[in-house]
């Protein structure tokens, strides 16, 4: 039988993929590399032209099989293939230890920088800086029983960070809530309670099922009238893979946290550093954690004063007492109120088509590339797209694959991946591809999914990463599109592309009524762009509350005690917020971000790279939204370049001065 993981491909052959590919394809790439890398050290190879590409090319191959796997579990799970995913975990992570543990390896790289860094152009040296930097990060110089032990960790660590996925996958799929009672859905949004009564139909039962997915959970918390369902809801997200709520301690990830921690604490340790939150700075533009702090904290500072009057506001409009789950009610009743508009006025306004067809514009109109749609692909599942990016004179750039519906077996939130990496070395060739995933409200018949203006915010932000992996024109693989970029800059892109979807020059391109096709009106535009920095104190506090118990958490951990994951996180709220979660909540028992996710010891990079991203965006505002010229700066300065150059470097190219945070204060209307 013919393994499709390893035959080459443009694009992979998801049809053809089944769960029995997945663990022998993984195993013989792995041994493959092995041979590789030992003919290279064995036979001489020096310099870049005979090392360094070659194992570039080598981790793009492996790369390009590993990507539909990982995509897969993330969107169409199932048992097949979870098994035979977290069966390569631990292969994975030994290799990759193994590879940045070779002393041999470590000091040919040595060789190239010493001997070739003058002749090698700013992507190599950089590459190659990485590359020396990783193998001191993973130990390279230990003693060997430390460097085993290291590789011990990190492989436990990929098979407990993707146990913790799937319980909040698990949890998730497991609670439903049946309606028979039509009072009970009063306030929801029609596409809801159409998508619920569906759901009951598929299910063969009578009246509406609502999952506890983001788009119900959203939907119930900001616009549901009884507020008994909304406490369900509200009861069940958060004690989401916990000792609490319907199926506590069917999947716990509370013992699995306090792993995770102790595991990333203890190989911190063996490469020398005090803590896991120093570690993670190695690789990141902030280089100390009180460096981390003071901007976290001063953030919080500016932003409390207005919090708290925004809170004691919304209890005063409310008349009484708010508990968590009355806040995004309330809120949205009082924005209503105040600025005569609200999100389910807006949603007939973004049908999806028409979102991504002006987003699609924007694009074209600052960037000359164009996003063809095509249909000759091999897809996963009929929601999927795919669109070819194509330059002016019709040269191929990129393609992503664009899954943008909540379903069952898909895990929540929004991302953008790497499906296929940028690379240009002898005779391997490949342009990239990018995985673009969403979980918005599905159609429901004829009636295409209608997006709220906090949707098309998310739509804008993961382009904009997808805009960062596809437009690189860097031919290594560790230093193209977002390889290389360092984790608190990662997110300037994304979110610098949010800022056009507030933009007055952009909305008629985005919205066009659902029956109508009339634009967006220009008091509904303006109406729209004065919540922007409504209750922006209380959504600062909430990231804030995010990015300091994760630093804390990791920057405070002591070995042998328990990882004091509560008392952290109220500590931190003690510190920022308004309102106190009931005793309950365990909402870091679900914080895929950081315990599964890329973010551990770097949610902080959110609030940092915004301030970049609000600084970037002011060179528009300065010229033009549409500037080409600004625009051109920015592709090349930014996007194009990719992980090749140092992220401060590259901002003050396009800007011409290092960051400032005044765009990003008066962005929130906290400026003063």
């Amino acid at each position: 039988m013919t393994n499709p993981l390893l035959q080459q491909y443009e694009l992979p052959r998801f049809s053809a993929i089944e769960p029995a590919h997945v663990e022998p394809a993984i195993r013989q790439l792995l041994d493959d590399n092995r041979r590789e890398l030992a003919a290279l050290l064995d036979g001489g190879a020096e310099g870049w032209d005979d090392l360094v590409a070659p194992i570039e090319r080598m981790h793009h191959r492996l790369s390009c099989s590993w990507s539909p796997i990982g995509h897969l579990n993330g969107v169409l799970n199932s048992d097949e293939l979870r098994s035979a995913y977290n069966a390569c975990l631990p292969l994975l992570s030994a290799y990759h230890t193994e590879i940045a543990q070779n002393e041999r390896l470590c000091a040919a790289y040595q060789r190239v920088a010493d001997l070739e860094g003058s002749r090698l152009d700013t992507a190599q040296k950089t590459l190659v800086e990485h590359a020396l930097r990783d193998f001191r990060l993973s130990g390279v110089s230990l003693p060997e029983d430390r460097k085993q032990r290291f590789g011990q960790v990190m492989e436990r660590l990929s098979t407990v960070q993707s146990k913790f996925d799937e319980n909040v996958l698990d949890a998730t799929n497991a609670w439903s809530r049946r309606v028979d009672d039509p009072a009970e859905l009063a306030g929801l949004p029609e596409t809801t309670v159409r998508r619920a009564r569906k759901a009951a139909e598929d299910a063969g039962h009578d009246g509406w099922l609502l999952a506890l997915d983001a788009p119900n959970y959203q939907a119930v918390l900001t616009h549901a009238e009884q507020e008994g369902l909304r406490r369900e809801f509200y009861e069940a997200w958060t004690t989401r893979a916990s000792e609490q709520g319907l199926h506590a301690g069917r999947w716990d990830n509370t013992p699995l946290m306090a792993e995770i921690l102790e595991l990333r604490h203890e190989a911190a340790n063996l490469v020398g550093y005090a803590d896991y939150a120093q570690y993670s700075l190695a690789t990141k533009m902030a280089q100390r954690t009180g460096e981390v702090l003071d901007f976290l904290r001063e953030l919080a500072r500016v932003s409390r004063p207005a919090a708290q009057r925004e809170f004691a506001e919304l209890e005063h409009y409310a008349g009484r007492k708010l508990d968590s789950w009355d806040v995004a009610f309330y809120s949205e009743r009082l924005k209503r109120e105040r600025l005569n508009v609200s999100e389910e006025e807006l949603r007939p306004y973004f049908p999806l088509p028409r979102v991504i067809a002006g987003l699609f514009t924007v694009v074209t109109r600052l960037y000359d590339v164009r996003m063809v749609a095509r249909e000759d692909v091999d897809l996963y599942h009929p929601d999927v797209r795919y669109f070819d990016i194509v330059d002016r004179d019709g040269s191929p750039r990129g393609g992503f694959y664009l899954d943008l519906y909540a379903r069952p077996k898909k895990r929540g939130g929004a991302w953008m991946d790497d499906c296929v990496g940028r690379i240009r070395l002898g005779e391997a060739n490949a342009l990239p591809v990018a995985y673009l995933v969403c979980n918005f409200t599905p159609p429901v018949a004829d009636r295409p999914s209608l997006l709220t203006h906090e949707d098309v915010l998310t739509l804008f932000h993961e382009f904009g990463h997808g805009l960062h992996h596809m437009l690189t024109r860097v031919d290594y693989p560790g230093v193209a599109g977002i390889n290389g970029v360092p984790w608190d800059a990662v997110e300037l892109p994304s979110q610098f592309m949010e800022n056009f979807a507030w933009r007055r020059e952009v909305l008629p391109l985005i919205s066009a009524h659902v029956e109508t096709g009339e634009p967006l009106p220009a008091e509904m535009l303006a109406k729209l762009q004065a919540t922007r920095t409504f209750q922006a104190g209380m959504h600062t506090l909430r990231q804030l509350e995010f990015a300091l118990f994760d630093f804390r958490l990791h920057a405070e951990f002591t070995p042998g005690s328990p990882p004091r994951i509560a008392e952290t996180l109220e500590d931190v709220r003690s510190e920022v917020s308004v309102l106190r979660p009931p005793a309950f909540n365990r909402f870091p028992n679900s914080f895929q971000h950081i315990f599964s996710g890329g973010y551990a010891a770097g949610y902080y990079s959110y609030k940092w790279a915004e301030v970049l991203s609000a600084d970037a965006f002011g060179a528009f505002e300065e010229k033009g939204v549409f500037d080409r010229a600004t625009a051109r700066r920015f592709l090349r300065s930014i996007l194009e370049r990719g992980g090749s150059r140092d992220a401060m470097e590259a901002f003050v190219e396009f800007r011409g001065r290092k960051p400032d945070i005044e765009p990003l204060l008066r962005q929130m209307g906290l400026a003063a």
